[in-house]
């Protein structure tokens, strides 16, 4: 970041312009202060005055409008806050600020981890689906096509509780698919499908041809189609006429799922009718390749564990298990199965501090489930990890019931009558501290056998988050009832009187 002529000038007498953050085709990006909000960090984005013109002052405009719109509708796309003329009558408008690497520095040459493929393109896919289902402008729905979908614009934040966070940026050339006249050609060229090269008419497939260029970046580093020349006519040619590399062309020790690779080359099809039919059906896929791979390696690397002299039991296999390289070092817990020999646990893997740990590996730990069937099933699975009063932790973790996994989880559980906790600490080594094995009561193991069938003949919905917040609030809900209950068990196993 560089300082300009604006460094301090106050906009409408609200955001101080601290440093210039970027620059665009329409405008600059400053990072400003909003001084009604205590000096909070924002973003200002300002139109050209060189480029104002009635056409670009109203694309400008439609641009704060579509990301604002689209912003309260998903995580995944920058949120904006407000909108505006300066004192020179220079339109702005105003975004969270956002703290992180573009996904063009991340790739920077070099593939992506597979775990953090999957996990980075389902954030952005969740994005994209949100734009291309549409928002609504004046009484009708008007679906969004991006038309510049490229690294430069997916910013990868950190969150110390999700890792990666993702959002998708810059609307600014964005289509508003009302109607079906050509649109004449914008974007960037080495990202642009053939027919928005040819100034057609676009749908969600354009941008779909876009995003699979950009997997196939991430998967490998390098771009899979090149021009003779980087004249825009090198370029039309070569999204027509070339067909793209194959990743055993750019990386022959790649290992990469071979469905992922059809799923990657199926989204550059240059027949718009030979792509995938929507941003879903990638979600779709991805879930299924990703779960595989995930089982495939969970098998890989018990066997691996299993020939070591130290591995005789599944609680050996646990303790000799690692922190996943996809998950931030942080105050989390995840489930996950574990078999060894055909014995199969469902665990939780948690993070806390070694000092935490000390306290709470000396106590049975307890549990408790929460269900919803409708709008979507899911189950909600709390450890409660108990050491007195002042000293405890409620740990919660959803499961999706229409996922395979959660599945199979929800049946372990019900089955074997159990569940095992590994705890990691925050410092150190990534490797296993310390395990527990937890019983679950035979009324609760009842219960889960009756959720495991409804969650099985109940349809699933696109409705997850709102199962998640109503299992949230029922959990907010319990939590005094359950501490309580925690309480009195441990004086009655101390034998401290009441």
């Amino acid at each position: 970041m560089t300082k300009d002529s604006n460094y301090g000038r106050l906009v409408v007498q609200r955001y101080q312009l601290m440093e210039i953050a970027g620059k665009g085709s329409m405008g600059q990006v400053y990072l400003a202060k909003d001084m009604l909000l205590g000096g909070v960090k924002v973003a200002v984005k300002f139109l050209s005055k060189a480029s104002i013109t009635q056409r670009i002052r109203d694309r400008f405009m439609q641009e704060a409008t579509i990301s604002a719109l689209l912003g309260e509708n998903s995580i995944h796309i920058v949120k904006v806050r407000d909108y505006g003329l300066d004192d020179l009558e220079v339109p702005f408008y105003v975004m969270e600020f956002l703290q992180g690497d573009s996904l063009k520095d991340v790739i920077h040459k070099k593939p992506m981890p597979l775990p953090r493929f999957f996990n980075i393109l389902r954030q952005i896919c969740l994005g994209l689906d949100c734009a291309h289902d549409g928002i609504e402008i004046d009484g009708n729905l008007c679906q969004v096509i991006h038309r510049d979908i490229k690294p430069s614009n997916i910013i990868v934040t950190h969150n110390p509780t999700l890792g990666d966070f993702v959002k998708v940026l810059d609307f600014g050339i964005a289509l508003l698919r009302s109607d079906d006249s050509p649109t004449g050609f914008m974007g960037t060229p080495a990202y642009c499908s053939p027919e928005q090269m040819e100034g057609k008419t676009l749908d969600n497939r354009s941008d779909i041809y876009s995003l699979g260029i950009m997997m196939f970046q991430m998967l490998s580093g390098e771009l899979p189609i090149r021009p003779t020349s980087s004249s825009f006519e090198g370029w039309f040619n070569a999204h027509h006429k070339t067909p793209p590399k194959t990743f055993k062309e750019v990386g022959p020790n790649l290992a990469i799922p071979q469905e992922l690779q059809d799923l990657v080359m199926a989204c550059m099809a240059k027949d718009v009718r030979n792509r995938p039919p929507n941003v879903e059906d990638i979600l779709q896929s991805i879930e299924r390749i990703e779960q595989n791979y995930l089982s495939a390696s969970s098998t890989a690397n018990s066997h691996k564990a299993a020939k070591s002299n130290d591995v005789k039991s599944l609680d050996d296999l646990c303790l000799q298990s690692t922190w996943p390289m996809d998950k931030p070092r942080a105050e989390i817990v995840f489930p996950r199965l574990m078999e060894y020999e055909g014995e199969v646990s469902a665990t939780l893997w948690i993070m806390l501090s070694r000092e935490e740990i000390e306290y709470y590996k000396k106590h049975p730990p307890h549990c408790q489930f929460l269900f919803i069937a409708n709008p979507h099933p899911m189950l909600l699975w709390i450890a409660a990890l108990f050491h007195n009063d002042q000293q405890h932790r409620l740990l919660p973790s959803y499961l999706d019931l229409k996922k395979q996994t959660s599945d199979n989880t929800l049946r372990v559980l019900a089955e074997t009558q159990s569940y095992r906790l590994l705890f990691f600490g925050l410092e150190g080594e990534n490797r296993c501290v310390s395990v527990i094995k937890g019983k679950i009561p035979q009324t609760k193991v009842q219960k889960l056998q009756e959720w495991l069938q409804e969650s099985r003949v109940t349809p699933g919905s696109n409705q997850q988050k709102l199962s998640r917040a109503y299992l949230r609030e029922e959990f907010e809900s319990v939590k005094v009832k359950l501490l309580a209950s925690l309480s009195r068990k441990q004086r009655k196993t101390t034998g401290t009187p009441s």
